[in-house]
């Protein structure tokens, strides 16, 4: 019998589908993972990642359209270079979500 999928593994199944060069929030991730309003639970999945796991974490930003890591952290540094790199433009330390927002919905999730 196939066991169900993990919460946070359906949160991953999810940002594996953001493309690159957009982005998207934790919240928006929530939403399309099925799981409304649970925003902090998607900074904790991805906190929890497995080392191997090959996931975009680095698409996932705030709601205000910033990195959420302290700029003092490796990460944000780290998170900052790969966007870069994927064609996102930084105005300041924001991102336009209108233009490199990724509002799909996923269908067919269960």
């Amino acid at each position: 019998m196939k066991r169900a999928p993990s919460t946070y593994e359906i949160i991953w199944e999810t940002i594996r589908h953001i493309p690159k060069g957009k982005v998207t929030t934790y919240g928006e991730v929530a939403e399309q993972s099925g799981l409304p309003r649970q925003a902090r639970l998607v900074g904790y999945a991805l906190h929890n990642t497995p080392h191997g796991l090959d996931i975009p974490w680095h698409r996932v930003i705030n709601s205000q359209g910033k990195i959420s890591l302290p700029k003092q952290n490796g990460s944000y540094a780290k998170q900052k270079k790969l966007l870069l790199k994927e064609g996102i433009v930084f105005t300041g330390d924001k991102i336009d979500l209108k233009k490199y927002g990724w509002l799909r919905r996923l269908k067919n999730r269960k």
